[in-house]
């Protein structure tokens, strides 16, 4: 049996989700949270020292509990639940939320992506102790320490020159003979010999540690078959990420790597839905642009609820 209709719902658990409900929780529109047990992208990450007011860093869990915490505060009501469908009804929007159905005037979408894995014996383990998935966030932790990055687009260039800057050797291995970044990219991460090795037509198959961190990781040509080991402090995967959109596709517009087409105000090409995060952002993917965007979803679902009661509708 359905519920009654709620004025927001919110899908999603990440920062951009929270702070959605936050606003949405102090315009009294007392916002429902779905969010499914599977961890953000930011719980996943160790200390995070960009988000401005932690001058100390704060580790990525703490960040998101406080979020929540703060939204529950104002009224935020969440739910444990994973979203498994979505439909647009005649003037107000469905979802199913395991065995319960939500009915809401506007709906924020903030269900993240996900980073591409290389799915190899140590990855998991590993994972936040020396595997990464955002040099942004963490090249710091590499001053004087030695780095790999896997992949060959944009976003493992982009990592690599973050990790330039503080690691005494960045080393890239990518699986095919070239890359497929950008040709300005290439040139600026091909000038930097002093710091950076290269190595062509070879897949890790294994993250190598102690027990605690990574210590290194065992690779195989391509071609060879030939294996071989190297030393490193950190692995960062830069092999893209798969946005969270499934149950989605063919309801709004997505673009042609999946993810939400919004304009400048997080608006969609449907009436009364907003998105925010990484669910619509592959260019930035950081926790204090992810936060803007659920504050901008908040703030225009607020605007929405208030044009429909105007013209009484609700």
């Amino acid at each position: 049996m359905a519920r009654q209709k709620n004025e927001v719902i919110i899908i999603g658990g990440g920062i951009a989700a929270h702070t959605a409900a936050l606003y949405a929780a102090r315009a009294e529109l007392k916002p429902i949270v779905l969010q499914a047990a599977s961890p953000d992208q930011l719980s996943l990450t160790t200390v995070v020292e960009n988000f401005p007011g932690f001058p100390e860093g704060i580790l990525g869990t703490q960040l998101v509990e406080n979020a929540k915490k703060q939204a529950q505060k104002f009224g935020a009501q969440y739910v444990l639940a994973q979203a498994d469908s979505f439909d647009i009804k005649k003037d107000y929007f469905e979802i199913v939320a395991g065995k319960e159905v939500y009915q809401a005037l506007t709906v924020i979408i903030a269900t993240g992506a996900a980073a591409r894995r290389l799915d190899v014996p140590g990855e998991d383990k590993y994972f936040g102790r020396g595997v990464s998935t955002c040099a942004t966030c963490d090249a710091a932790f590499y001053r004087d320490r030695e780095a790999v990055v896997v992949g060959g687009g944009d976003s493992a260039m982009e990592e690599t020159l973050a990790l330039y800057k503080f690691a005494k050797k960045v080393t890239i291995i990518h699986r095919k003979n070239e890359f497929k970044a950008s040709k300005i990219m290439q040139e600026r991460v091909f000038s930097l010999k002093d710091k950076i090795e290269i190595i062509w037509g070879t897949e890790i198959t294994e993250v190598l540690g102690d027990g605690q961190f990574v210590t290194g990781l065992k690779l195989k040509n391509i071609k060879t078959d030939e294996m071989s080991e190297i030393k490193t402090n950190g692995l960062f995967l830069a092999i893209g990420h798969i946005p969270n959109t499934k149950i989605f596709i063919n309801k709004i517009q997505l673009d042609e790597l999946g993810y939400i087409v919004t304009d400048k105000k997080s608006h969609i090409n449907v009436n009364g839905v907003f998105a925010a995060g990484d669910c619509q952002d592959h260019i930035f993917r950081q926790a204090i642009t992810s936060a803007g965007s659920g504050c901008q979803a908040a703030m225009e679902a607020e605007r929405y609820i208030e044009k429909l009661k105007a013209d009484g509708k609700v």
